[in-house]
């Protein structure tokens, strides 16, 4: 599960993510360079299984392969435009 950043988004409103993978094989391209500003994880989390919120302040994604979880509340994905906020209705409950 992910940790508590609660404190770190009310700080400085960046997003936290983490992957977790079955499987090291399941990574397609990871690109770190000293020097350079962009780095690339690029990876498969198979089928997905499951789109929803956790406790409305991680939006998860479960697959057949592994987890993607985003530190993206709902009411934050809410204040976007509606342009891209009206996919919200697809998204559900994990809670």
């Amino acid at each position: 599960m992910m940790e508590d950043t609660s404190n770190v988004r009310q700080e400085c409103k960046e997003r936290v993510f983490t992957v977790e993978l079955n499987s090291k094989s399941d990574v397609r391209n990871l690109s770190v360079q000293n020097g350079v500003r962009r780095t690339v994880i690029e990876g498969t989390i198979g089928v997905l299984q499951h789109a929803g919120f956790v406790e409305d302040t991680v939006l998860e994604l479960v697959g057949t392969r592994g987890v993607l979880r985003v530190d993206l509340a709902r009411e934050d994905l809410a204040k976007l435009p509606t342009k891209l906020a009206g996919n919200e209705a697809r998204w559900s409950d994990s809670s």
